[in-house]
């Protein structure tokens, strides 16, 4: 499976390079796929994603500092419920 950014779709394209003397060639062009720990509406996950929409904000990168941790347990008691 070629490698495309799973936000925006977008992948490798193809064309010619075209020399000084007008020989063409066939080329190419990759997007700049970066492979990154993201949050998803499935969870964390490691996904492809080009640099564009890394640098728009459409993936919110996951690091140690920003995982969600566990709630401190309450040491306050709690009022006794009412009759």
């Amino acid at each position: 499976m070629p490698k495309v950014c799973e936000i925006c779709g977008k992948g490798p394209f193809f064309g010619h390079s075209v020399s000084h003397s007008h020989k063409a060639s066939k080329k190419k062009w990759k997007p700049n796929l970066q492979h990154v720990k993201a949050q998803t509406d499935s969870g964390i996950r490691r996904i492809w994603v080009c640099t564009r929409c890394l640098r728009s904000g459409k993936v919110t990168k996951v690091t140690k500092g920003t995982l969600p941790k566990a709630a401190p347990p309450d040491s306050t008691p709690s009022p006794p419920p009412e009759e």
